[in-house]
């Protein structure tokens, strides 16, 4: 079992920036590909980002394309997402997540995650 523990919301004003860390323990992530994902008070939750476990390929929803980017360093058993021009849209509670991987790409980039971390609120103003 993978525990995946978030950190690194907090508030901000629109437009500015924020970076988030999601720091694994129980296994290495070498093999997993990680994902980011966001859930507002009365939404579904959406697909943010995703990464392959060598970090050579990353996947984005359109909504954060440009904006966001996630990164990742297996040595240090951690998955960040760095997030600039953020805007009110954004505000939400952003959790990490894992999926074993075989392959160095994501067929279906947005599905298949089955470990999650509780979550860090990061909230945008005006």
């Amino acid at each position: 079992q993978v525990q995946l523990v978030e950190s690194g919301g907090g508030l901000v004003q629109a437009g500015g920036s924020l970076r988030l860390s999601c720091a694994a323990s129980g296994v290495t992530i070498s093999s997993y590909a990680m994902g980011w994902f966001r859930q507002a008070p009365g939404k579904e939750r959406e697909f943010v980002a995703a990464i392959t476990w060598s970090g050579s390929r990353t996947y984005y929803a359109d909504s954060v394309k440009g904006r966001f980017t996630i990164s990742r360093d297996n040595a240090k058993n951690t998955v960040y997402l760095q997030m600039n021009s953020l805007k009110p849209e954004d505000t939400a509670v952003y959790s990490c997540a894992a999926k074993r991987t075989t392959q160095p790409i994501l067929v279906t980039p947005s599905v298949g995650f089955y470990s999650w971390g509780q979550g860090t609120q990061v909230t945008v103003s005006m």
